[in-house]
């Protein structure tokens, strides 16, 4: 009914598309069926199950997709013989505002599942691309560092609002903190989970969101997260936000830093930004994402990054490698190795070789 409000569907189409719809407490109907996507919660276990019922009654032809962000689709179908026809196809929250559409394939997935997806992507109007499958594929895993050197920094002196300030300064709609109290924290320890197992060299172990999460402050749903809300979501910042912050330091060990609290917005971003662009260049460098205007695409119509700026692997070179080496590799002797340049970007900026492009040639069959 929003969009009827906001004058961009009639009521008879709004009418039409609702009539369309079907709701069942069983798989009865599924017989029939040409797609099934599942998007219940970050649960691997749930997940495995409801694939295992879906195979027993869809068609054999039926494509089952999982609208996963993080879990590795090798794990979800694992209890299934169908791995030729499961595939990710992760839409990005809001799904009515972000245009893109990640399709996620596995090495034994089907072509014709591709293909199908890709047709159905443009039949909803978004902008898909297709990735490989990790944990967090292609887009979510590339900016989970987003909110991670966020929490670093938090635990060494800056305080929320200004880091988000900063990151709406480079061109971002929401920080990092305001878009976790949207996401719901349930839904960023599940996905933090996900990348502590598989990636555990590379997390800044916080435990700002745990502690708040135990006191029930779980983002804007709760009325609390990193801010208060009132009334139409908006958010206004929150004094009480402090002792959580406090605690997670002494747990951590961190200590607040003078120097730190001395740079500007400018500084701040890159703090936040580098880090994406490090993973971005593992996912280049495994293979997950087929060329980096693919990541530029994802960056821009799936985490809002600013237009302007050309993408994140676009932006990158405008920088430069070697300068994004420096500056983390000062901040990984200063603050841990969440910041260690990986291989990839180490060898483009002593090469003196531009990100943006790197070309793969890859074995699999399209």
């Amino acid at each position: 009914m929003s969009r009827v409000r906001k004058g961009k569907m009639t009521k008879d189409n709004y009418d039409k598309t609702l009539s369309l719809l079907t709701g069942v407490l069983d798989y009865e109907k599924f017989k029939s069926v040409d797609l099934a996507i599942e998007t219940v919660v970050e649960n691997v276990k749930l997940k495995q199950q409801i694939f295992a019922e879906l195979e027993q009654h869809c068609p054999s032809h039926c494509i089952l997709a999982t609208n996963t962000s993080t879990i590795d689709l090798d794990l979800i179908g694992e209890k299934t013989n169908s791995q030729d026809r499961i595939v990710g196809t992760h839409f990005f929250a809001p799904a009515h505002i972000m245009p893109l559409l990640e399709i996620v394939r596995t090495p034994r997935a089907s072509l014709q599942a591709v293909v199908t997806m890709l047709d159905v992507g443009k039949k909803i109007k978004k902008t898909p691309i297709v990735v490989g499958n990790c944990t967090g594929f292609a887009v979510n895993r590339m900016f989970f560092p987003y909110t991670q050197a966020a929490l670093l920094l938090v635990d060494h002196g800056m305080d929320v609002d200004k880091i988000d300030q900063a990151c709406i300064e480079f061109g971002m709609p929401i920080g990092p903190f305001r878009m976790t109290d949207l996401v719901g924290f349930d839904v960023a320890l599940a996905t933090g989970m996900q990348y502590l197992e598989n990636f555990p060299e590379r997390v800044y172990k916080s435990m700002l969101i745990p502690l708040m999460t135990e006191d029930k402050r779980t983002g804007e749903a709760s009325q609390k997260g990193f801010y208060k809300y009132e009334g139409k979501r908006k958010a206004s910042p929150d004094p009480e936000i402090t002792s959580y912050v406090e605690e997670s330091r002494r747990i951590s060990g961190a200590t607040p830093d003078p120097e730190l609290l001395k740079i500007d917005n400018s500084a701040i971003a890159e703090m936040v930004f580098f880090p994406v662009i490090n993973e971005a260049c593992r996912v280049l460098g495994e293979g997950i994402a087929f060329k980096a205007s693919d990541l530029d695409i994802a960056s821009i119509f799936g985490m809002g990054f600013p237009p302007y700026r050309g993408g994140i692997m676009h932006w990158a070179d405008s920088i430069g490698a070697r300068r994004i080496c420096t500056m983390l590799s000062e901040w990984e002797m200063e603050y841990g190795q969440f910041f260690k340049p990986c291989s990839h970007l180490l060898e483009r900026a002593a090469e003196g070789l531009p990100l943006v492009r790197t070309m793969f040639v890859h074995t699999a069959v399209w």
